[in-house]
Formats: C-alpha cells, structure tokens, sequence
C-alpha cells in the first residue's frame, strides 16, 4: 500500500514542473506531451492505488461500494492515453481532452454519500 502511494505522490510531484513548462511555453507540442505522460502516470497509479486499497477492504466494503467500477478512474486513462497523440498533432486538443478530465473530476461523486449512508 505504501508503495502504490509513494508511487502516486511521485507523479503529483511533477506536476509544477510540467505544467509551468508548459505554460511558460505557451502550450508546445512536447511540454503538452510531457504534461499529459505526467497526468497519465497519476491516473495510472491512482487507478492502482484505488484498487489496492478496494483489495484490502474486501469487496463488500464501504470503500468498494463507494469506488464501484470506478469509471470516472477509467475515463481519465482511456482520455489522457488519446490525448498524447493529439499533443503532436493537434495540440489545443489535446489541451481540452486535459480540462474535460478535470472538469469530470471537479464535478462531485455522489457515490460516497450514498455509501456512507446505507
């Protein structure tokens, strides 16, 4: 478990560094790729770290009822995964694949309150 944060805690931690070079760049096509790599190894290990902690809970916890299937976590992959390409080719839409995935997760979940509920 420590490892799948430790893991998580990494990409986060270049976050400053890829999204200031992307902005002091006025969105390049390769600071765009380097911002979307860093996003998808976050998502990556978040989707891990999710499903580790589900593991250790057991499939009929409060946690599991609350992750489900976890699709927002899946979205997000599937999204940054068809965003690098697109950071070449066509770079603002790679940019609005990247504000789409922080849009869906700014939006709140309903799941957990209705876990913590029943």
């Amino acid at each position: 478990m420590l490892w799948a944060n430790l893991h998580l805690l990494f990409w986060l931690s270049l976050l400053p560094f890829s999204s200031g070079w992307m902005g002091e760049n006025h969105f390049a096509p390769a600071p765009v790729f380097l911002y979307g790599i860093d996003m998808l190894g976050a998502a990556t290990a978040y989707f891990v770290l999710s499903k580790m902690l589900v593991r250790l809970h057991g499939d009929v916890s409060t946690l599991a009822k609350a992750v489900g299937r976890d699709r927002k976590g899946l979205v997000s992959l599937l999204a940054y995964v068809l965003a690098l390409p697109l950071a070449h080719l066509f770079t603002w839409c790679a940019v609005a694949i990247y504000v789409a995935v922080a849009v869906l997760w700014v939006i709140p979940d309903k799941r957990i309150e209705r876990a913590m509920e029943s």
